[in-house]
């Protein structure tokens, strides 16, 4: 029996409402209110209607009480980096949960702040009328400070839900520092984690939850109209960062998922590195966002290979290839999907200075330190960065593409951090630009895995690098020249050319 089989096998010993232990916390040390109206779900972070086990154990409240529930999905305006671009990604996202909700049969109550500090109060006028409050866990941004800040305000029972990856965020309990490291733990851990995969088909709720009239008419609900561009129109966002084409919500990430699954994963292992082949899934900015399940890319990636548990060579614990005894793009996938990404979770479940200079490895930050005060072969302003006007045509296409599209080429991205760290004044400087410009412009910013690429470049899971070269230390280094030789980047210097300039061969930036 392959693994597709050995899934239906358990789906029939164990209920849907089955949350493994150690994806479960408390946010509060209220109990319960048997006398309620319905189960809260307060989404923001898995923003989806299905692999959530957030709503799974809402459904499992919903029956222990007999109430229906409810899922509240929340947009404010004024969290950091607030934008067209973010926004309506996310009123996108709410588009196709209306609509999938309403066929499952729960109320669903997207609310759209219209104004800074609108929202206020809204989370615990409905935890009044609630049993049991169900939110989400991320370990990152602005939510583990508004989920603290919530928890003290509700007067019901919060239940915290850890859907982000394949093996709980705090099963580790410690920060791992290396990426080998963590590979060893998570080839230890996975075989058992994907045994406990959330509902692929959530159940129908126990009808429909009534909404006090007062709480409608104070904090109105956001109706889709089909066309959330023209819904930002009146909200205080920054509108200069546009919005980008690809299409926010469960609907497209689905589709980008089927399209991988279906073709590009045989592209991932030869191209995923060459600019000017675009062999990457694109679903990383629908994993930021809780568009799609990791639980449910594993789990197709893994099932379109026929994999099985008993393919595994524990031989190879701990290597980037041929633990999993599948395809060679498969194995590819999975170490971005498993190691790289859950090992940023990891970071920021565990030290909450993840985001901060101080985290860096202490040989990082000795050798930084070191060459502070080196003269930088060029040194650009933010405004310069900002705008793709450095002297490097590569550089410059890799910030455009950023600009317009809110990404840039999974290999190009690592350059152009390097170069950052290279043309400003200090590594202090250098990374509150990456931060800033990525989180602005990134349509997957603020996320722990851009903070774990962002704080690769400055050492983080990397060793020390020779020779010791100015400016950079030991740290890892990377040229324009090197990246040109390896790939051809002519085809995408032309594509992602500024505005207004010419493409041109990278320049020498030894």
């Amino acid at each position: 029996m392959r693994w597709a089989g050995r899934r239906e096998a358990q789906a029939a010993r164990h209920t849907l409402h089955d949350v493994p232990e150690g994806r479960l916390r408390l946010g509060n040390a209220v109990g319960p209110n048997p006398d309620g109206a319905f189960i809260l779900y307060w989404m923001t972070a898995a923003r989806r209607p299905s692999w959530n086990f957030a709503l799974d154990r809402a459904s499992h409240w919903s029956r222990t009480f007999g109430r229906p529930v409810l899922i509240l999905e929340p947009l404010r305006c004024d969290y950091p980096w607030a934008s067209a671009r973010v926004h309506r990604f996310v009123l996108e996202g709410m588009e196709d949960n209306a609509a999938r909700f309403r066929t499952l049969g729960y109320t669903y109550y997207p609310y759209v702040e219209p104004a800074v500090g609108a929202g206020s109060g809204l989370l615990e006028a409905l935890g009044a009328h609630a049993c049991v409050v169900v939110t989400d866990d991320f370990p990152a941004f602005f939510l583990p400070r508004m989920l603290e800040t919530a928890a003290q305000r509700l007067p019901v029972r919060l239940e915290v839900v850890d859907g982000n990856g394949i093996l709980p965020i705090r099963t580790a309990g410690r920060v791992f520092s290396t990426a080998h490291s963590f590979r060893r733990f998570v080839h230890d851990q996975v075989v058992d984690s994907l045994g406990h995969l959330p509902a692929e088909r959530p159940r129908a709720s126990r009808g429909a939850a009534v909404i006090p009239p007062e709480i409608l008419r104070r904090w109105e609900p956001f109706v889709p109209q089909g066309d959330a561009t023209r819904a930002l129109a009146a909200l205080p966002v920054d509108g200069a960062v546009a919005p980008v084409r690809v299409r926010g919500g469960c609907a497209p990430a689905q589709s980008a998922l089927e399209r991988f699954v279906g073709g590009g994963l045989e592209r991932y292992a030869r191209f995923r590195n060459h600019p000017g082949h675009d062999a990457t899934s694109g679903l990383a900015p629908y994993l930021h966002f809780g568009h799609v399940s990791a639980h449910q890319i594993v789990h197709d990636v893994l099932q379109a290979d026929d994999w099985s548990p008993l393919d595994v060579n524990t031989a190879a614990r701990g290597a980037r290839s041929g633990w999993w005894g599948a395809s060679e793009a498969v194995e590819g996938f999975l170490d971005q999907v498993l190691t790289w990404r859950e090992l940023g979770l990891n970071m920021c479940a565990h030290a909450p200075d993840y985001d901060r200079y101080d985290s860096l490895p202490e040989w990082a930050r000795r050798t930084l330190e070191e060459h502070a005060s080196d003269p930088r072969p060029h040194e650009y302003d933010r405004e310069a960065f900002e705008g793709a006007t450095t002297h490097d045509p590569l550089w410059n296409a890799a910030q455009t593409q950023l600009l317009r599209d809110g990404t840039i080429h999974n290999y190009l991205r690592m350059l152009w951090g390097k170069k950052i760290l290279e043309w400003t004044p200090d590594p202090e400087t250098a990374l509150d630009l990456m931060i800033s410009l990525n989180n602005k412009y990134a349509v997957d910013g603020r996320d722990p895995n851009s903070y774990s690429g962002i704080f690769w470049v400055l050492g983080r899971y990397d060793r020390p690098w020779g020779p010791e070269r100015p400016v950079f230390g030991k740290i890892r280094y990377m040229t324009s020249q090197n990246t040109a030789r390896k790939f051809d980047v002519s085809g995408y210097v032309a594509r992602w050319a500024p505005s207004g300039a010419t493409a041109a061969e990278p320049a020498l930036d030894v």
